[in-house]
């Protein structure tokens, strides 16, 4: 995959994204995209309370996970970089 294919993905991920951010910064956390491996996995980065927060394994299969994969069904995965269960 090209720079230019990656960053137009990296875009649609982070537009898939926003239907979930609401429902964290209700808890004073949010969600940032830092990389998609060549195999379509997806490599986020906790902020705020989501770092410390014991459900966000949880949080990544069932809402992040869920609204990449319903927008970008080539996505394989979702893997936190840092936080609790990176």
């Amino acid at each position: 995959m090209s720079n230019q294919e990656k960053e137009v993905l990296i875009q649609k991920i982070d537009q898939a994204l926003n239907d979930v951010r609401p429902h964290l910064a209700v808890d004073g956390g949010n969600v940032e995209v830092v990389d998609v491996t060549e195999q379509n996995v997806v490599k986020i980065k906790w902020l705020g309370a989501c770092q410390t927060c014991s459900m966000t394994a949880m949080t990544m299969k069932a809402g992040l996970e869920q609204a990449i994969k319903a927008k970008l069904p080539q996505i394989e995965g979702v893997l936190a970089v840092n936080g609790l269960n990176a």
